[in-house]
């Protein structure tokens, strides 16, 4: 992995260790830099040294170290052919594992599932096209092999992968469709968050209509011009109307443990083989519901 440090004056090992793709703990971080598999702009450092604005990080993970393996959990899988799997994943599941984490997640059952998985992304992701977030819900493509992978992940680059997703939201819109393009970087106070932010960021473009309003919340359905990390959530919060139940950019107190009300509710994209164009919808599930219920009867 590579990173472009947006901070200065923090000491390499605390700065990573707030970095949650990494999901590494400070021993690990000071083990990696003292075997030399943390570099910065190319040369070794301490553990004591201070990162500057710009600096090039690169990390290295030996992925034997993860101990990767195939578990028996069950899969909602809404299309299979010889190419892909069109995935609807649950809310509270990992897409992939990552050191500290290498069980329960989607890449796990999907190893126990199929031997035919794309190794474009290695041992760490294989098959895996896409990311959604731990606790949002619903539909993701899978790779079979890697000719499809580079197709779709190359569409991905071309923005020609539609993705709707349907969210509660805190507040009442009172506009009934919107755009937002607000470029979207890692937040500068804390590393765990995503943020506006013309720092070291990339564009980042949401596109939402309002489906209904209830006394204090608004259903959207929001579709995505470009992938970033936590887009929708970021970019609702940015325009005032955070997502509900969203432990990380909503102040408001969960009802239960389901996450945030997200959930990723259609996929289009154009078949790697037959080059058809295809359209898959899975509904929101019964626990989305159960707090949409909430709300509605408010």
């Amino acid at each position: 992995m590579k990173l472009i440090v947006d901070k200065e004056n923090v000491r390499i090992d605390s700065y990573l260790k707030d970095i949650e793709e990494l999901d590494l703990t400070r021993s690990k971080i000071q083990n990696l830099i003292k075997t030399n598999n943390i570099l910065v702009n190319g040369k070794p450092v301490k553990n004591s040294y201070l990162v500057e604005l710009g600096d090039e990080i690169d990390i290295t993970i030996v992925s034997n170290n993860l101990d990767i393996v195939g578990e028996d959990i069950k899969l909602d899988i809404v299309y299979e052919d010889d190419d892909l799997l069109v995935i609807n994943k649950p809310s509270g599941m990992v897409v992939h594992p990552a050191p500290g984490n290498t069980s329960g997640t989607l890449v796990n059952a999907l190893m126990n599932y199929s031997t035919k998985l794309s190794s474009v992304n290695k041992e760490f992701r294989p098959g895996i096209v896409h990311r959604i977030d731990k606790d949002t819900s619903g539909l993701l493509l899978v790779a079979k092999n890697d000719k499809a992978h580079l197709f779709l992940e190359e569409e991905l680059k071309k923005h020609n992968i539609v993705r709707t997703y349907v969210a509660l939201v805190h507040g009442v819109i009172k506009h009934d469709t919107g755009d937002i393009d607000a470029p979207i970087g890692r937040d500068k106070n804390d590393r765990k968050k995503m943020a506006v932010t013309s720092i070291n960021s990339k564009e980042a473009i949401t596109h939402f209509r309002v489906l209904d309003r209830f006394k204090d919340t608004t259903l959207i359905e929001c579709k995505l011009e470009t992938g970033r990390t936590h887009q929708i959530r970021v970019h609702m919060k940015y325009i005032g109307y955070p997502i509900v139940n969203d432990p990380t950019y909503s102040r408001d107190k969960n009802i239960d443990n389901f996450g945030q009300m997200l959930h990723a509710k259609s996929i289009t994209f154009i078949h790697p083989t037959t080059k058809e164009r295809m359209t898959f919808t899975r509904e929101a599930g019964e626990e989305f519901n159960k707090i949409l219920n909430i709300y509605k009867e408010k």
